[in-house]
């Protein structure tokens, strides 16, 4: 714990674009990252429409889970928004607009290693507002399954930032690797830890995807892909638990659709987009288990995980 440091919001300090594909539709998108004011959250704009439609990003706008975290607002949809939200909230990032000329969020390298170098590329700026976290204060979990088909994800208090994941794969590249992580963000970075991790799939199922309308931009430049035996990428894994990595990767995106940083740890055992969803819902129903902090207070014993220098997150 630090004492008497104050944590402001922060958002960028000008607007930066780029283009990429679609992981699902394969679609060209143009993104398009733009400053916002103090308290305005991340709020995702379809500009390619007649009328501009707003989809803030919220745990209770999440429409679809399958593959992917999808924002949804009547018929309009942003897709696949896990990644650069992951990089929003690795690098404490609490307001931005952003816009986008298609439905989904490019996939980029299949990491959030992209959004982060656009981010910083664009500059983090603090804002003249305290920033505003969600601290949990009692255990909330949820399970689907039974047996060996259970799997679970849970959030606890603790002061700071924690997760910890388990996977578990019957395939032998991803066997030989890791099957579970942690990382604490008191001592880990998620910039060196976390942000360089893929996204991984099979190549038996990549026909069943498509034709399910899914996984239609994939490649070996954005997805790790693995046959019956091995990892097809000819650059093989970016770190030795890389699978699990992404894992956390993508939760600490599915989470920060909660709309604060969490004071949490967060434990889950094959959970995915759709349980994580699940576990945001519970938490934010239940207001008994949580509380909203700014630590501005005199004397405030602000967690380690949230004072490291964040040019360098």
């Amino acid at each position: 714990m630090v004492e008497h440091i104050m944590l402001r919001q922060r958002t960028i300090q000008k607007a930066i674009s780029t283009k990429g594909v679609g992981l699902h539709s394969g679609r060209r998108v143009e993104i398009t990252l733009r400053p916002a004011a103090p308290d305005t959250g991340i709020v995702f704009h379809r500009v390619d429409l007649p009328s501009v439609v707003d989809l803030p990003a919220s745990a209770d706008q999440v429409g679809n889970t399958r593959m992917a975290s999808v924002l949804q607002q009547g018929n309009v949809r942003v897709s696949t928004v896990e990644h650069i939200m992951s990089a929003l909230a690795g690098l404490g990032i609490d307001n931005l607009h952003v816009d986008l000329t298609a439905e989904e969020v490019p996939i980029m390298d299949g990491s959030a290693g992209t959004f982060v170098y656009l981010l910083r590329s664009a500059g983090l700026q603090e804002q003249a507002a305290p920033k505003r976290f969600l601290r949990v204060l009692k255990p909330v979990e949820v399970r689907e399954g039974e047996g060996a088909d259970a799997k679970w994800a849970r959030l606890e208090p603790y002061e700071g930032y924690a997760l910890s994941f388990t996977i578990d794969f019957s395939h032998p590249a991803i066997s030989s690797t890791a099957n579970t992580a942690q990382v604490d963000f008191e001592t880990d970075s998620y910039v060196k830890t976390i942000a360089r991790a893929r996204t991984f799939g099979f190549a038996s199922e990549v026909e069943a995807l498509r034709a399910a309308g899914l996984g239609r931009g994939g490649s070996l430049d954005n997805v790790i892909v693995m046959d019956e035996y091995r990892v097809l990428n000819s650059d093989g894994l970016r770190y030795d638990d890389e699978f699990v990595k992404h894992k956390i990767l993508d939760a600490i995106g599915d989470l920060y659709l909660i709309g604060k940083p969490l004071v949490a740890r967060y434990v889950a055992y094959k959970s995915g987009h759709g349980l994580n969803n699940q576990l945001a819902r519970a938490l934010l129903a239940n207001q008994d288990a949580w509380e909203i902090v700014t630590y501005e207070e005199a004397g405030a014993q602000v967690p380690k995980s949230f004072v490291h220098d964040w040019k360098f997150a």
